[in-house]
C-alpha cells in the first residue's frame, strides 16, 4: 500500500513552489496536467516502500514552463501558473487539502509584499514538458515520447531497453574493441544508481490558514562504466 509524502507549498503571484519531503527517493516520477492536476510517485526506505499523491490544483497551469529538480532529500518543483494571480490555497477553493499538505513557509511571501524569486543556485532542473518519454513514465501514461524516440515504440521503459542491449551479445562482427565484448549480454540490471495544514493562506500569521499541495517530474540516476585495454 503507497504512503503519502508530506508536501510543502508557497507561491508567487506567477508561480507556485511544491517540495515533496521525501529524502533518498528512488525512481522519482512527476506527472503535471494543465488543467491544474499533479502526480507524484517514487520508492524510499530499505524496504523499498512507495510513496504517491495526487492532488487537484486551485488553477490551470502552463506545462512547458514548469520545471522539477530531484535532490537527494526533496523533490523542489516550480510551477508557472496560466493565470497571474494569487491561489487561496493550493487546492479548488471548494476542496479541504490533505492533511500531508502544508505551508512552506520559508519559501512564503505576502500578497501585500511579494518577495524575490526562490534562490534555486545549484539545482539541476528538468523541464517538465519535455518529460514525454523518459523512460520509467509509462505508468503516468497520456505524455507522448520524445522526439527521435518513435521507432522504440514497443519498449516498455527501461525492460525495453535492456532486452535491446541483450540482443547486442550477436553485435560480435561489428568490430568491437577488444574487452568489450562482454558488454553484448548487458541488461540495465548491471547499472547502479550513483520542504501546517491547508486552509486558506493569504498572510503567514494568519495561524488559521494553511496550504494544499502537489506536482511533477524525474528522474532515476545512474551510472556505469567499461575499460578497455
Amino acid at each position: 500500500m503507497s504512503r503519502h509524502p508530506e508536501v510543502r507549498w508557497a507561491q508567487r503571484i506567477d508561480k507556485v513552489y511544491i517540495t515533496v519531503q521525501l529524502p533518498d527517493a528512488k525512481d522519482a516520477k512527476v506527472k503535471l496536467e494543465p488543467d491544474g492536476v499533479f502526480s507524484f510517485f517514487a520508492t524510499a526506505g530499505t524496504d523499498g516502500n512507495s510513496y504517491e499523491s495526487k492532488l487537484d490544483l486551485n488553477d490551470k497551469v502552463n506545462v512547458e514552463a514548469s520545471k522539477v529538480s530531484v535532490g537527494v532529500r526533496s523533490i523542489f518543483c516550480i510551477l508557472e501558473k496560466a493565470d497571474a494571480k494569487w491561489w487561496n490555497k493550493l487546492v479548488p477553493d471548494d476542496q479541504k487539502a490533505p492533511h500531508f499538505v502544508k505551508v512552506d513557509w520559508d519559501k512564503w511571501v505576502d500578497e501585500d509584499d511579494d518577495g524575490a524569486d526562490v534562490n534555486v543556485d545549484g539545482m539541476d532542473f528538468s523541464n517538465m514538458g519535455g518529460m514525454g518519454g523518459m523512460p520509467g513514465m509509462e505508468g503516468l501514461g497520456g505524455m507522448g515520447g520524445m522526439p527521435g524516440m518513435e521507432g522504440l515504440g514497443g519498449m516498455g521503459g527501461m525492460g525495453g531497453l535492456a532486452g535491446m542491449m541483450g540482443g547486442m551479445g550477436g553485435m560480435g562482427g561489428m568490430g568491437m574493441p577488444p574487452g568489450m565484448e562482454g558488454l553484448g549480454g548487458m541488461g540495465m540490471d548491471d547499472f547502479e544508481d550513483e520542504s501546517d495544514d491547508e486552509g486558506e493562506v493569504s498572510k503567514p500569521q494568519d495561524a488559521g490558514k494553511s496550504d494544499a499541495a502537489e506536482i511533477s517530474e524525474v528522474e532515476g540516476k545512474a551510472g556505469t562504466a567499461a575499460q578497455s585495454n
